[in-house]
Order: structure tokens, then C-alpha cells, then sequence
């Protein structure tokens, strides 16, 4: 490394340094902003570390960026929270514009002061562009301003002039993008453009019309209300100002996030925009006095008796002491908050239905909500009462929008808001003493209470808010608990102990069952219960049929705790590990070292006689990483997706392949590439495995495979036996792609059915050829745990079930009650049908 790519940096402030990732403000620590170090000073002048030209000082005077004559941005932050201040004991002594020398005075503070008011002094030096910086080196101990050098950087080679040329361009704005989510941009998507935005130092903003909102903030995305159809521009002002608009323009363009397609006429899309902004329909009513009737949130049936819950008041003072004593109480509770939400997550096994939380964690960083609440705490409110009122007020906000999915979010926003407020207020959350067999009655229910409740005791639940899109449906479903949202106001009205029957699957609750309506509800639960225990007291039974042949019965899976899950209820391994979890919902991508990590905890948890298939990253187009910006395209389920992505990114899936390798000593590891649709691929991916695994001297037997998705692989499956060392056929992808259409298509969905005879053909043309080489085939799509589906696959002649983990214990169970002999003969007539139709007719005369 030569003198010229080098930079020192000298001590702007005399004082102890502190590594950046300690700094307690997470947008610095998390290195949001840029990496470099922190300051803990005794001085209170600010000195420019550097030469060069300012290029930005705040309005509030506590924050400058000096640009290098290398484009190198520094940015110095004096304390935390102190933009508060609004520039109270701050006094600049240079200008934007302004060249200055190293060691030259930038800014003099009131140390005092601005202690007493502002969260820390500790001050950060960031390097905002440290894509520019090959490696940075900070010093440690005290320091003297001007003289002690506080960090080095050694410099990446990209050309100072461009650099000097993009830190001139401050301001940008994106051409018009039209918004493809069919619900616009609610809380998920909302999410991932907060998130890239934040990955950039300049403000960011989505303008539609004369409206504006702040793209770092989801409630602000929220509020803004986008709709499908609508046309917004990304506005950005600062350092990286066209790249940001860039990037935030091209994620929203392809759906942020969310699976999205088709092309659609501009008439289209102004009648659906329309009909989105509609008022929403009255709620059902029933004919018989006995019904009440609401939206079906998640299917199954409960008879028991009625428990209303209703919600407790928490009580707060509206003045409060001092300003820093009421922030300091604030952070506190926002972080207690975030604990809280992080063990709330572990004990949700379906890892999809865990990310709801996650946004909940969100919204405790959300700026404009934190905005509100230090304001009123400066104006001398009470943490409690700014906080409510923060919360309340964007709750409110959004609960009147006519979009039903943005105001179903508004329970989220109060949830969060209330966990943070009891904490505030030293009340514990009150237990429901709820009695045995309950159908609980509300207004409403958050995501916290629902994963909360007590599965021994409560049978299902009825809300009169809410629907069937809501996050309290969503993780009804994933809990397996009958459920109805958007009930009929009476239901309020039941008294506890009511006898009622709550039909989840037709959204009815009904009053006064009859003896035989109760009983015959009850004997088949009671049949059903029994035969979930006798499956589940015979879950670690190897699954043989009755004429001997083994299937081998694994889980699919989405982390560690689902690994562990799968071991307790039987599981022979792993057949998917959906690795993406690890690259999704976060700035930046993961380390080797965290892969290697995760990786190797759940091998070792399911030790060295269980098989363990790693999926490599399966993400593109149609699933965008905020730090892998893609360019937009026109169908993103036929572009740069799964093994293409990792072949067109070879570094980042280096890393991985690393990663995944590391693992081989601790269990029977299996690496299977997504998306393979020619030999090509296969080969190029293997060639990269082979390199890995000797640059590492990994000596165990690591099997490679491939996923088995479109039509291609299928038919040509004998030839990729010849080079693959097993298949898994995903029949969700499979499906969409021979059928040609979008499994996810409001319209198409229902026939997208995997039962379909022409998936069923390539199914058996797949198990053919690979079987004509000697290598196993596995199925790890939906098809895979439903138990019509079960015999027929063993019929086919597949080796492997990879199933959903809740499902083992009964999937093993029918395989243990099947003869492979009668599987083939059923397998050769249901092959000779023509409609998934009649597929599902002969499969269910079969099961019956």
C-alpha cells in the first residue's frame, strides 16, 4: 500500500477513543451512517482532521463534512441526540464552501451545556462514501486534537475525480415510478424501503403530488398512503443523493420485495387505484339471530364458552422532570421494548410469521415516531405522555386511511406503542386468568397478545376490527387457532360463559349450539387429538411401509430453532434450509464469519447421522436484497434469480459456499443449488464447490445437488443425474413454471395445483432418470406435507419427504400405514388422469 493511498486523520477533540460499535446510538454503532471511531472529549473545539472543503455544516451547527481532495466525505457528529438543540451552544467558524487545513478550528461548543441537554457527548468521525476505503485502522487511548492521529484509512483505488464529481451532485430526483404492489406500499414493503434508504447519508424522500414523506420512516411510508398504480418520485439531497434516488427509485419499480408481475394498462390501473380508495363494505349480517357473523381469519373449529377480554388503561403524568431524565427513560424502555420483541420472536416456530416482529422492532427506531416523542419531551412532557402521544397520533393516522391493509396496521403501531408505554410506566402486562375452553371476544387483539396466548386454554377467538390480511390473522394461522376478525359489534355483547360454536373456516360464531351439534363437534376433535398424540408418541419410529421400503422423513426449515424443532418431533434431518433468511431484512450482507456461525450450530444440532441439505441463496428479481440492487425486470420469476444471482455475484457466493462447508464435520452436509435449468449452471456451480472445498482441505464426503423447479431439468433429469449427486424437486416453482402461471396470481392460484397431471408426469420423469443413475430424489414443496398427496409420491417412487416441521410426526405416521405395492398401483392410474381435478377425486377415494 503506497503514501498516496493512505489518509490520517488527526484527533478533532482531545479525549478517549471509543470504538464506534460502541457508541449507544445504533445508527452509528450499526454503522448506518459510515464506519470510523468516537470520541469521548475533554476538549470543546472542534479541529478539522483533515484537509479539504466543507461541504456540508448542519443547520444546527453540531455536525460538519469536510470532503478530501481524495473525495474521501468525513463527517464529524459532536454528541448524540444534540440536533434537539437546534444550534443552542454551538458556534460554527467556517462556512459551507469553505477550504480548510488540518488542525484547523471548524466549530466551538459549550461542553457544559450542551452535556446537560444532549443524550452523550461522545463525538463520531464517520467516513459517509466508506465504499472508498479499503480498510480502516483506529487508534485507541487519549488523544490530542491536532496532534494524535485518530484514524487511518487506507484507500480503495476508485478515480478521485469521479468521486470529487459525485460529492458535487447534492440534489437528484428519479424519473416517475408507478407503485406494482397490489396493496400498495404497506409495512413489508414499507419496511424494505426504509431500510435501503437508511443504507445512504442523504435524506431521502417519496413525493407524489404535493405530498412528501420521509423514506427512512415506515409509518411515514405508511401514512403516505401509496396505492397500486400511484406515481412517486424518490427526492434525495446529499453526498450520495443519486444513488439513492437511484436505488430507492429501481427497489420500489420492482416491488419492494414483495413478488410482483405482470404488465398492466394504464386504465387498469387507474380502476384499480380507484376501487383501493373505495369505502370499505359493511360487515355481514346473518339471518339467524343465533350467528353472528365476520371474516374468516384462520380456518377450524372450537366449541366452547365466551371470555371477553378488554383492554386495561395505563396511567401517565403529562409534565415530566427534566429533559435528559425523561430521553434517558424513553431509550430505556425502547430498548427493554426491543429484548421483549426478540424473545416474543424465539417462541414462534414459523420463522415468516416471526418477521412480523421484526417490523414491530422497527418501528421502535422509526425517525418521525421517535420525532414526535422527543419533541414533546424538550417541550417538557413526560416520557410516557410524549410517547403515547407519538404513537397514538400515528395510529390514529393510520386507522382512518381507506386502504383496509395500511389500517389494519395501525393495531401494529398501538401493540408496539403500548408495550413500550407499560414498560415506561412500571405496569406489568396483566395475565388473562382465562378459564378452560375459551373462545375469546374482542375489539381487538395485537400480534402480542396472540402469540401470547395460552393454547391449553384458549380454542380459537373472535375481534370485531381487523381481517383476514392483518398480522393477528396471519399468526392465528401459524398457531394453528381457529379465528374470526371483523365479527359483528354484538358479539361484544355475549356474556362469559356463553356456549358458542366458532367456525373459522366460514367466519361464524354461533349462539346456543345444539346438544347433538356440540357432541358431534366434540367426538371428532376428541378422534383427532387422539390420533395427534398416538403420531406424536410415535414420532421417532423410522418410517418403514408396511412392505419394508424406507422414506426418509426431514423438515424444511428456516434457522436454528426450527433445526431443534425438527430433532424433538423425529426428523431424519434437514432437506431444505431456506438460507436467505440470513441475507433478507438487513442492511448489508452477512459476514463469513456469521454464516459460518449459524451454519455449524444447526449441524451440530442435528449431529452426524442426520442428512443436512443447504439450499444456497435462493433470492433475485422477484425477492431484491436493499444492498444488491438489481435492474428492473420485466418478469422477474424468468430473470436474474437463484443460482443465476449467485453466479453473476461469485464473490458473495464464495462466501457462502465457505460458509456452508465449514459445517462438514458436524453432520451428513448436503449443498443444493435453487434454480438450475441447464448443465451449465450445474457445472459452474460445482467447479466453485470443488475450489472451495480444497482451498479449505475439507475432506469429508460433501454431497452436491440441485433443485429440480422448471420443465427443463425434468426432462433432461437422467443427464443432470450423471453430474448431480442428488435432486429435490420443489414443486411449488415447478408447478408455476410448467403451468405457466403465478402461484401467488389473486386469480390464477387455485389452478396452479401441484396435483396438476403435467406436474405429476415431470415428477415421475424426474424420479426415472435420476433413479436410472443411482442417485435419491426428494420433494421439498407444499405437495410434500399434504397427506393426499403422501401416497402418491411414494407411488412415483421419491426417496425423500421434506416437510413443514409441525408435520413429521403425521407424515411418518402414514407412511407407516402404507404399502409401497399399493402407492405404485395407485400412482399408475392417477398418472393417466387429465385434471388435477380428478387427482384429487381419486386421491380422496383412496384416503376415505
Amino acid at each position: 500500500m503506497t503514501a498516496s493511498h493512505r489518509l490520517e486523520l488527526l484527533a478533532p477533540l482531545s479525549g478517549l477513543l471509543v470504538p464506534i460499535e460502541q457508541v449507544p446510538d445504533p445508527v452509528f454503532a450499526q454503522k448506518m451512517v459510515g464506519d470510523g471511531v468516537s470520541i469521548d472529549p475533554t476538549s470543546n473545539v472542534l479541529l478539522s482532521p483533515v484537509a479539504g472543503k466543507i461541504t456540508q455544516l448542519h443547520s444546527a451547527r453540531h455536525a460538519v463534512t469536510i470532503t478530501t481532495a481524495d473525495g474521501i466525505e468525513v463527517l464529524i457528529h459532536i454528541g448524540l441526540d444534540t440536533v434537539m438543540l437546534k444550534g443552542e451552544g454551538f458556534s460554527a467558524k467556517v462556512k459551507e464552501g469553505d477550504t480548510v487545513t488540518a488542525g484547523q478550528p471548524l466549530i466551538e461548543f459549550d461542553g457544559d451545556a450542551v452535556s446537560r441537554k444532549a443524550r452523550s457527548l461522545l463525538t463520531q468521525i464517520v467516513i459517509t462514501n466508506s465504499d472508498r476505503v479499503a480498510r480502516f485502522v483506529p487508534g485507541n487511548g487519549f488523544v490530542r486534537a491536532g496532534q494524535t492521529v485518530a484514524l487511518t484509512l487506507e484507500l480503495a483505488g476508485a478515480p478521485a475525480a469521479a468521486t470529487a464529481a459525485a460529492a458535487s451532485s447534492d440534489e437528484a430526483q428519479s424519473e416517475p415510478v408507478r407503485v406494482p404492489n397490489p396493496t400498495g406500499l404497506h409495512a413489508r414493503p414499507a419496511a424494505v424501503v426504509a431500510n435501503l434508504s437508511k443504507t445512504f447519508t442523504s435524506t431521502v424522500k417519496l413525493v407524489r403530488g404535493d405530498e412528501t414523506a420521509n423514506a427512512k420512516s415506515v409509518v411515514a411510508i405508511m401514512g403516505l398512503e401509496v396505492q397500486y398504480g400511484d406515481e412517486i418520485h424518490v427526492k434525495a439531497a446529499g453526498p450520495d443523493a443519486a444513488a439513492a434516488a437511484k436505488a430507492v427509485a429501481e427497489m420500489i419499480a420492482q416491488g419492494s420485495g414483495e413478488e410482483v408481475g405482470g404488465v398492466i394498462s394504464p386504465a387498469a390501473q387507474k380502476h384499480l387505484a380507484k376501487t383501493k380508495r373505495a369505502v370499505a363494505p359493511a360487515k355481514p349480517k346473518s339471518g339467524d339471530p343465533n350467528v353472528l357473523l365476520g371474516v374468516s381469519a384462520s380456518p377450524g373449529l372450537a366449541v366452547g364458552q365466551i371470555f371477553q377480554v378488554r383492554q386495561e388503561a395505563i396511567e401517565v403524568a403529562e409534565q415530566g422532570r427534566d429533559a435528559q431524565f425523561e430521553r434517558s427513560k424513553l431509550d430505556a424502555a425502547l430498548k427493554d421494548a426491543r429484548n421483549q420483541l426478540e424473545a416474543l420472536k424465539s417462541e414462534i416456530s414459523d420463522a415468516s410469521k416471526a418477521e412480523i416482529f421484526n417490523a414491530h422492532q422497527e418501528l421502535l427506531e422509526d425517525p418521525d415516531l421517535l420525532d414526535i416523542a422527543i419533541n414533546g419531551i424538550s417541550s417538557g412532557k413526560s416520557a410516557g405522555f410524549a410517547w403515547q402521544t407519538a404513537f397514538s397520533t400515528y395510529a390514529d393516522k393510520l386507522a382512518a386511511l381507506k386502504n383496509e391493509v395500511l389500517a389494519g396496521r395501525a393495531n401494529d403501531i398501538r401493540d408496539v406503542g403500548r408495550r413500550v408505554l407499560r414498560i415506561i410506566a412500571g405496569v406489568k402486562e396483566a395475565e388473562l386468568a382465562v378459564p378452560e375452553n375459551a373462545i375469546l371476544i374482542a375489539e381487538d387483539l395485537t400480534p402480542s397478545d396472540t402469540a401470547s396466548l395460552d393454547r391449553e386454554k384458549v380454542l380459537g377467538f373472535a375481534t370485531v376490527g381487523g381481517g383476514a390480511t392483518s398480522h393477528v390473522a396471519i399468526l392465528a394461522r401459524s398457531l394453528n387457532i381457529p379465528a374470526i376478525c371483523g365479527i359483528d359489534e354484538d358479539a361484544l355483547q355475549l356474556a362469559n360463559g356463553t356456549a358458542v360454536i366458532l367456525d373459522g373456516s366460514k367466519g361464524s360464531l354461533r349462539k346456543n349450539p345444539s346438544e347433538a351439534e356440540v357432541a358431534q363437534i366434540r367426538e371428532a376433535q376428541v378422534k383427532l387429538a387422539k390420533q395427534r398424540a398416538e403420531e406424536l408418541a410415535a414420532a421417532h419410529q423410522s418410517p418403514v411401509t408396511t412392505d419394508g421400503h424406507h422414506i426418509e422423513v426431514v423438515a424444511n426449515i428456516g434457522g436454528l430453532d426450527e433445526a431443534k424443532q425438527g430433532v424433538e418431533l423425529g426428523g431424519e434431518g434437514v432437506g431444505l434450509l431456506r438460507s436467505e433468511f440470513l441475507y433478507l431484512d438487513r442492511a448489508d450482507a452477512p459476514t463469513e464469519e456469521e454464516q459460518t456461525q449459524i451454519y455449524t450450530d444447526i449441524a451440530k444440532a442435528l449431529g452426524t447421522e442426520r442428512t443436512f441439505v443447504v439450499r444456497t441463496l435462493d433470492v433475485g428479481g422477484d425477492k431484491p436484497l436493499p444492498y444488491l440492487p438489481q435492474p428492473a425486470e420485466e418478469n422477474p420469476f424468468l430473470g436474474v434469480r437463484g443460482v443465476r444471482l449467485c453466479l453473476a455475484e461469485p464473490e458473495m457466493f464464495r462466501v457462502q459456499i465457505r460458509s456452508v462447508l465449514r459445517a462438514a464435520p458436524f453432520s451428513k452436509l448436503h449443498i443444493m443449488f435453487p434454480m438450475i435449468a441447464t448443465l451449465d449452471e450445474l457445472r459452474a456451480a460445482k467447479a466453485i464447490v470443488a475450489e472451495e472445498k480444497a482451498a479449505l482441505n475439507i475432506t469429508a464426503d460433501v454431497k452436491v445437488g440441485i433443485m429440480v423447479e422448471v420443465p427443463s431439468t425434468a426432462v433432461m433429469s437422467e443427464l443432470f443425474a450423471k453430474e448431480a449427486d442428488f435432486f429435490s424437486i420443489g414443486t411449488n416453482d415447478l408447478t408455476q413454471y410448467t403451468l405457466a402461471m403465478d402461484r401467488g396470481h389473486p386469480k390464477l392460484a387455485k389452478q396452479a395445483d401441484a396435483l396438476n397431471p403435467g406436474v405429476l408426469r415431470l415428477i415421475a420423469m424426474t424420479v426415472k432418470g435420476a433413479h436410472a443413475q443411482g442417485k435419491w430424489v426428494g420433494v421439498c414443496g407444499g405437495i410434500a406435507s399434504d397427506p393426499q398427496a403422501v401416497p402418491l409420491l411414494i407411488g412415483i417412487g421419491v426417496d425423500e419427504l421434506s416437510v413443514s416441521v409441525p408435520a413429521i410426526p403425521s407424515i411418518k405416521a402414514m407412511v407407516r400405514r402404507l404399502s409401497k405395492a399399493d402407492c405404485q398401483k395407485l400412482a399408475a392410474e392417477v398418472l393417466q388422469l387429465g385434471t388435477a381435478a380428478e387427482v384429487r377425486e381419486r386421491l380422496g377415494k383412496a384416503a376415505g
